[in-house]
């Protein structure tokens, strides 16, 4: 009976081998543009559907200047139509990311076993949903809080004259800083996948990754208070012993030892 479990696994190990083809340089370079026309439409029909809204979508990044009185000002002639074509195409290309995410999936896709390729709509779903969650988190609390503290705060005995170019520069490093950032998860599940990590080597190195995340959340963090740091750094080291868990459930080590107690 032994013999025909270890027979089985054999024969799968080796049908999943065979799905496996194999492909010439050409037939990559040749995949791979396939792939980027198909991301460049999705980006080109996520900018139209954001630019028929480019209005609403100005006035909503343009919530937290308004809550404290302020609006932006223009310095030159084109500033409003470069902010309404910027912002088309940083709000089109997040619409268009799970397209293009799967276009990613579906040229990698070849050269991974029939077991790993299970792994593409918790991937898909945790990069698109950690990422949205970055941002509603910069702009729900971090950019109130940065307006209040910066303008109104340190900048209460000045002349106030923000302009479209600063501003919105300022809102993007925020939300798509966090958006990044809250990829933590994602970023470890693939070193934990490939056995490059695994979650008793994070917790034996937690002081130097608290370290790390605290200098970066200075780095990243719009005011210059400790309190500003921390409003970063606590949810990425959330988001860090989030990925120690789920390097303990991915690592290969971990998967063969179940597979060998199953058998």
């Amino acid at each position: 009976m032994a013999d025909l479990d270890i027979m089985d696994r054999a024969r799968a190990a080796v049908t999943d081998r065979v799905e496996l083809p194999g492909m010439s340089l050409m037939d990559h370079l040749g995949e791979l543009r396939k792939r980027l026309l198909h991301s460049v439409a999705y980006l080109a029909v996520g900018f139209i559907v954001a630019y028929i809204f480019h209005v609403r979508l100005v006035s909503f990044i343009q919530k937290p200047l308004v809550n404290i009185g302020l609006t932006m000002t223009m310095t030159h002639p084109t500033d409003a139509l470069n902010l309404f074509l910027k912002t088309s195409v940083v709000c089109g290309a997040i619409l268009a990311s799970p397209f293009i995410l799967y276009q990613v999936w579906l040229f990698i896709s070849p050269g991974m076993y029939a077991n790993e390729k299970r792994y593409v709509w918790p991937f898909m779903s945790a990069t698109v949903g950690l990422f949205l969650a970055g941002a509603w988190f910069g702009y729900r609390y971090v950019l109130p809080g940065a307006m209040v503290i910066l303008i109104q705060d340190f900048g209460k005995n000045f002349t106030h004259m923000i302009t479209i170019e600063d501003y919105t520069s300022f809102f993007l490093a925020v939300i798509l800083g966090l958006g990044v950032t809250f990829e933590l998860p994602v970023v470890i599940f693939f070193l934990a996948l490939f056995g490059i990590v695994d979650a008793k080597f994070l917790l034996k190195h937690i002081r130097y990754a608290i370290l790390a995340i605290f200098l970066i959340a200075a780095v990243i963090c719009p005011t210059p208070d400790p309190i500003g740091m921390c409003l970063f750094a606590s949810p990425m080291l959330v988001l860090y012993m989030l990925g120690v868990g789920v390097a303990f459930l991915v690592h290969p080590a971990r998967r063969k030892a179940k597979e060998t107690t199953a058998a």
